[in-house]
């Protein structure tokens, strides 16, 4: 089971290991010492969040709007658990607890595609692998890009920021080519934004309201899909 999940879940490390260098590198440049950075990696392990933090520290935003605009980015966690533990429904409560913690948009992906295993004896023990080598190339990652921060110069890692929206392109795009409505409720969380800050709200603030908003358009545009 641990040859199956480090099979698995190694493409994930690939994938990781570049972005999370990225988040680190911008992370130390925003002002982020080395340790804080890291902890954040072990604690929080998420990374568009993560990404999006660093760009609120760096602009000054306080610590509740960073919090607020963390918890509504990552509200889907709450439906893919739900689905993760429905997946996982033959496998002890000791293992779903911290399988759980693990728990990210591509951990969760692969394991969806693996459901078999979660019927075998050691199953825990693949899903475990898969996620523990996504966690470690995170934190391996974020690591050594603050190493590299402290001696790139500035304007090669402002360049590498485009990486976070490069990062979101990819996850909006076939999502749009599937459902075009997608794509007007990204357009409306944009406006939403601009127009705060146009009004003179801050940037965190501005950015929790087009989550939000963008959000809650999403529920009535999307409402057919859901009946």
């Amino acid at each position: 089971m641990i040859k199956q999940g480090l099979a698995t879940g190694f493409p994930i490390m690939l994938g990781y290991l570049p972005v999370a260098i990225t988040y680190g590198v911008l992370a130390k440049q925003s002002g982020m010492t080395l340790a804080e950075l890291t902890l954040m990696s072990v604690m929080v392990f998420a990374g568009a969040s993560q990404f999006m933090a660093v760009n609120m520290v760096a602009v000054g935003t306080g610590a509740l709007e960073i919090i607020i605009a963390t918890f509504v980015l990552n509200f889907r966690h709450f439906v893919m658990s739900l689905s993760f533990m429905n997946l996982l429904k033959d496998i002890s409560l000791k293992w779903k607890i911290p399988l759980s913690f693990g728990l990210t948009d591509e951990t969760f992906a692969v394991s969806a595609v693996n459901p078999k295993q979660s019927r075998k004896e050691k199953g825990a023990v693949f899903y475990g692998t898969i996620i523990i080598i996504a966690y470690l190339s995170w934190i391996f990652g974020s690591f050594f890009g603050g190493l590299l921060g402290e001696i790139i110069p500035e304007s090669l890692s402002q360049s590498m920021g485009s990486a976070l929206y490069a990062m979101f392109i990819g996850l909006l795009v076939p999502t749009i080519k599937k459902e075009k409505r997608i794509a007007a409720i990204a357009v409306i969380a944009m406006l939403v934004n601009a127009l705060c800050v146009q009004l003179g709200m801050s940037s965190g603030w501005a950015i929790v309201a087009g989550t939000v908003i963008g959000g809650m358009s999403g529920i009535f545009m999307l409402k057919e899909d859901r009946a």
